[in-house]
Parts: C-alpha cells; sequence; structure tokens
C-alpha cells in the first residue's frame, strides 16, 4: 500500500513564513466529531500503534463503552489487519463524502451509505471495489460501534479533550496560512489548474497520522506544528504528479526498470514503508522532489539530504535525483508541466544510471555507489 494519503513526521525547525500580496489558495479549518470518532476506533482497537497515544483516554473511555461494541470493533479490526488495510484512516476516506459533522451524521450515512457515501466515494480518486465490498460486509458491526460510542457519550468525551484546544488553535493557524499560496506553486510546477480550495480539519484522535480524504481535505493533529499541517497539503495534493498510465510515466519507468538501483530499492526496501512497486516510487518521489522546491520557497523546508537519508530508511533516492536535476536546470525558478518534463527527461537521457545517481549523490552527500542501502555508520 502507498502511503498516499498518511504522513506522520517530526519536521526540522522551519525559517519564518513569508506573506503574499495576493493568493490562490483558500484554506479553511474546521473541526469534526465524526471523523474524531473513526479516528478513535484504532485507540480503542488496543493496537500499540495507536494505543500508547491515548493512555489516559483509554483508560476513562472504556469503562463506558458497552462490551458488545467491543467485540465488534475487535472482529473489524481482525479483518482490517488480514488485509492490510488501516482501519480508521480507510474509513474516513469512505465517509468523506458525507456529512462528518456529528456522530449522528455517521450513522445517517452508515444506514443510508448506497445513497450517501457510495456515489461521491466510486467517481472520486480511492474508488476501490474490494474496500466498498468489505465495508458492506462489516457494516453490521461498525452500526454496533458507531452506536457504542453514541451510548458512552462519545461527544462530551471528545469536547473535554479538544474543546479549549480547537477553540485556540483553528483562528490561529486560520492566519498564518492566510498568507500561503501553496496552490499557486504547485500549479506552477505540475503546469496544471487545481482547484483553489484546501480543507484542514483539526482532531484530537488522529495520532500518529495525517490523512488526506476526499477533495483536497485533510485531518491532522490539532497539536501538529505549523510545518507538518502545510508539509500534508504541500505534499498530498500534487498524487500524481501526472497519470501513472501515461505515455510520459510509462517512458520513465521503461528507462527506470533497467537501474538496477531502483530495481534493489523496490526489493529490498522495508514494505511497511509502502511504495511497493517502482510506479509508486515514481508516483511518490516525483512528488517528494516538487515538495521539496514548495517548501523551499515557501519557507518551512528541511535540508534535503537529512531529509532524503533520515526517511523511509533512506529509500527515496529517486527523489533526491530527481531534485538535484530539476534545481540544476533551473525548474523550482520556471517552472513548467511536469509531465512533460520527465517524459523529455525519458527520453534525452537524463533519467539514466550515471546521470541520476550523480544528481542524488550531489545533493546526498554521499559516493554515488554508497546511495542504497544507507551506509552503515
Amino acid at each position: 500500500m502507498d502511503r498516499r494519503q498518511l504522513i506522520a513526521a517530526a519536521l526540522a525547525a522551519a525559517t519564518p513564513f513569508p506573506a503574499f500580496a495576493a493568493t490562490r489558495t483558500r484554506w479553511k479549518v474546521r473541526g469534526s466529531e465524526g471523523f474524531d470518532a473513526l479516528c478513535f476506533l484504532g485507540p480503542l482497537s488496543g493496537k500499540p500503534f495507536y494505543a500508547k497515544y491515548y493512555v489516559q483516554d483509554l483508560g476513562d473511555f472504556r469503562p463506558k463503552f458497552p462490551a458488545a461494541a467491543q467485540a465488534a470493533l475487535d472482529r473489524l479490526q481482525k479483518v482490517a489487519d488480514a488485509s492490510g488495510n488501516l482501519l480508521g484512516p480507510g474509513l474516513c476516506t469512505l465517509f468523506s463524502g458525507a456529512a462528518d459533522a456529528t456522530l449522528a451524521d455517521l450513522l445517517v450515512s452508515l444506514d443510508q451509505a448506497e445513497e450517501k457515501l457510495l456515489p461521491p466515494y466510486r467517481k472520486g480518486e480511492y474508488w476501490d471495489a474490494d474496500s466498498w465490498a468489505a465495508f458492506l460486509a462489516g457494516r453490521d458491526d461498525l452500526r454496533v460501534v458507531l452506536r457504542g460510542l453514541a451510548e458512552a457519550d462519545f461527544a462530551a468525551f471528545r469536547h473535554s479533550r479538544i474543546d479549549a484546544r480547537l477553540a485556540a488553535r483553528a483562528p490561529e493557524l486560520t492566519t498564518k496560512l492566510a498568507g500561503l499560496d501553496v496552490i499557486a506553486e504547485q500549479e506552477r510546477l505540475l503546469g496544471r489548474r487545481l482547484d483553489p480550495g484546501i480543507e484542514i480539519i483539526l482532531l484530537w484522535f488522529s495520532l500518529p497520522h495525517g490523512i488526506r480524504i476526499q477533495g483536497q481535505r485533510f485531518l491532522s493533529h490539532v497539536a501538529y506544528p505549523d510545518e507538518i499541517v502545510i508539509r500534508i497539503a504541500g505534499h498530498e495534493i500534487l498524487h500524481p504528479p501526472f497519470p501513472m498510465d501515461g505515455a510520459a510515466a510509462k517512458a520513465a519507468l521503461a528507462v527506470l526498470g533497467r537501474d538496477p538501483l531502483f530495481t534493489r530499492i523496490v526489493a529490498e526496501h522495508d514494505p511497511t514503508f509502502g511504495y511497493n512497486s517502482l510506479e509508486g516510487v515514481l508516483n511518490e518521489d516525483t512528488v517528494q522532489a516538487l515538495d521539496q522546491i514548495i517548501a523551499e520557497r515557501l519557507g518551512f523546508a528541511a535540508p534535503p539530504a537529512k531529509r532524503w537519508t533520515d526517511s523511509d530508511g533512506g529509500m527515496h533516492v529517486l527523489a533526491a535525483g530527481l531534485y538535484g536535476t530539476l534545481k540544476a536546470e533551473g525548474y523550482d525558478r520556471t517552472g513548467g508541466k511536469i509531465e512533460a518534463w520527465m517524459g523529455n527527461a525519458a527520453k534525452s537521457g537524463k533519467l539514466a544510471p550515471e546521470p541520476l545517481h550523480a544528481a542524488a549523490a550531489q545533493v546526498l552527500g554521499r559516493p554515488a555507489d554508497q546511495l542504497w542501502p544507507l551506509p552503515k555508520t
């Protein structure tokens, strides 16, 4: 599974954000009881990956959560684990085509899923027939879980955790975001128009994730620093940078597929990081190269060598090579149509091992024959 919807990272200290006189980007910041309820399923399932962040919350809530609801949640989590899916984030994506303000909204959507959830999900970029079938198969258990949350007064429980924080954070973040024209930068580098709206939905139970849902909307923790919130938006909207079944992608994949370095990275990296195909790596690493340029222009970039050395076991060598090549050509200043650039790069030899490895080596600060795996320290 490629982690197109999930980001959780500690970012390096950032420089102050520059302000612009006018921006195309239209930011909206709000909370959501419904999405918080779905994200809380992770901690409630008992998975250490989530529960470690919510020890006190679980201690306070579990005694009120009905046993039948816990049993239903355990069944749902078992199915999700067996299929390699993330229960809470997956449900957030599926429910994001309908109302999410309250837990009651979720229950209405669940009961009327074919009318309220299916149409937007089917026509969106995350449509997956198997995921929809699995959702329908678990609908009865999910209904028991959501009703159990209501019985335990999840609404009041959540309000006690997030209300004061949200009341302070939402206007603060709105003010910070107002001068950041992320959409204009993305359009400049992609070479196509985007919807100017970006919605940030602040939650309490979303740790350790940042989650993209349907549309240009993102679930973020209310305590995440500005840099993480902006980087999630700056990165995820760029996916895919060009059609992965188009001529440019096919040409690039044909060249990269003959490069032993990238075939080794796909085969040898930790599969839990995602990006378990060369297509997935091309998609992700092109976006990372572009979002690094955006971060530098808007003033919240981590040093590229540190970023790509520390991230995902150092697997994003292609991102470093593409970034180095784009910077050397001045693409960061001129912009362009990234699909055309990638097609030309494949045909002109820029993606061949010698120049691409050299560009990555220069960015990462280590020899071209030590790009993968990371040298032992």
